[in-house]
């Protein structure tokens, strides 16, 4: 089994579009754009039991964020956001660790942990579904993006291709 993952931000394909304006919808926001952030690529190779065959397969899991027009934290309700996020922070790596190796870790620091749902907008800063680790480079694009996203502009208000990356 081989995991790779890759690295946007993207523009969201049409089926994550979609996805996002259900959610919006159905909270009873506007749909102001859409982050595909990163792509998590799955291989396996291996052998049947019965047959013996070699097989191959794989698969992708998109994570993406759907810019609804929520509403922005007040500046200390943000700060207190990221302050229980400072104090989950060496846990959540901790326990992140212990399932899927050791957190990332480069130029002697470790790497981000990126809140999908973002705090400023709501995001849960403790919610381990919502914490990824982000290369540096990437969580600066993340953070980037992230305003013109909730702002309605381009690209994020728009569909992009069903892949945005080659990976041969």
């Amino acid at each position: 089994m081989k995991t790779t993952l890759f690295y946007g931000p993207w523009q969201c394909r049409q089926q994550f579009m979609n996805q996002c304006q259900t959610k919006c919808t159905s909270e009873g926001y506007a749909l102001m754009g859409c982050i595909w952030l990163a792509d998590f690529k799955y291989d396996w190779e291996g052998n049947l039991v019965l047959l013996p065959v070699d097989v191959a397969a794989g698969s992708r899991y998109g994570i993406y964020h759907c810019c609804c027009n929520y509403p922005e934290l007040t500046k200390e309700d943000n700060e207190t956001q990221r302050d229980q996020w400072n104090d989950f922070r060496d846990s959540f790596r901790d326990d992140w660790s212990k399932k899927f190796g050791k957190w990332p870790f480069e130029g002697g620091e470790n790497w981000p942990g990126h809140h999908v749902w973002d705090l400023k907008h709501g995001g849960a800063p403790t919610e381990p579904n919502n914490i990824i680790p982000a290369q540096p480079g990437a969580h600066k694009a993340f953070n980037k993006a992230y305003p013109a996203c909730y702002g309605g502009q381009s690209p994020w208000n728009t569909v992009g291709p069903d892949l945005p990356y080659t990976d041969n």
